[in-house]
């Protein structure tokens, strides 16, 4: 990231100073970015220049297979939680990577609408219940992107649908599983990471109400 800083007093100024955009201009527009070079004012009110990755935001979310609480009827539950993670290529990454379900906010579209999108075209999964993980800031030194994350449960069978750029397989990992992976440094994807180890704290909440095996 490019940071051309010029003028204003370098120790001391922060009181009072309104930080931000000074102006700026786009150089790039893609069809998933932009990316602006934009004039900042800084806390100590110097001004520099800064590359920024303008992104519309993303939605993630961790399918759960969870187990019933004891006595209750119907189909035999797992014994522990179950997640539902795609197996996808990224150029980016050099080849396959493990992942959640996960895309872009298309225009105007709230993140819980995006995340349950996301599920049933790239897991061909429908989700009953959902609930906010978090939001977090992917790599804020250079990109505005937010990623809301979601734990989903009460799934049924839906529809796959890929983009022709799309290639992945679906996969049932049980979650205690996916955190061994992280250990282990199989999954490297940071969304995932983070979604899987609030997803498995979300758990054990839920379990030590209920009742049952939590993570």
């Amino acid at each position: 990231m490019t940071d051309a800083r010029t003028g204003g007093a370098r120790e001391g100024a922060g009181r009072g100073v309104s930080t931000g955009r000074v102006d700026g201009e786009r150089v790039y527009s893609g069809r998933r970015v932009h990316v602006d070079v934009d004039r900042v004012r800084f806390p100590d009110g110097s001004i520099g220049r800064l590359e920024l990755i303008r992104h519309s935001g993303a939605a993630a979310v961790v399918a759960l297979d969870l187990p019933e609480p004891s006595g209750e009827a119907g189909a035999a539950p797992p014994r522990e939680p179950v997640v539902t993670l795609v197996r996808q290529y990224r150029y980016a990454a050099g080849g396959f990577i493990w992942e959640v379900p996960a895309g872009n906010l298309e225009p105007g579209e709230p993140p819980e609408a995006c995340a349950l999108r996301e599920l049933e075209e790239e897991a061909g999964l429908r989700a009953g219940r959902l609930e906010r993980l978090a939001s977090v800031h992917t790599t804020p030194g250079f990109t505005d992107e937010v990623i809301h994350l979601f734990a989903a449960w009460d799934l049924e069978a839906g529809e796959t649908s890929h983009e022709a750029s799309e290639f992945m397989d679906v996969h049932r990992l049980p979650l205690r599983r996916t955190i061994e992976m992280i250990d282990a440094g199989e999954i490297s994807d940071g969304k995932t990471i983070c979604a899987l180890t609030l997803a498995a704290r979300w758990v054990a909440r839920r379990m030590d109400r209920i009742g049952g095996n939590g993570v």
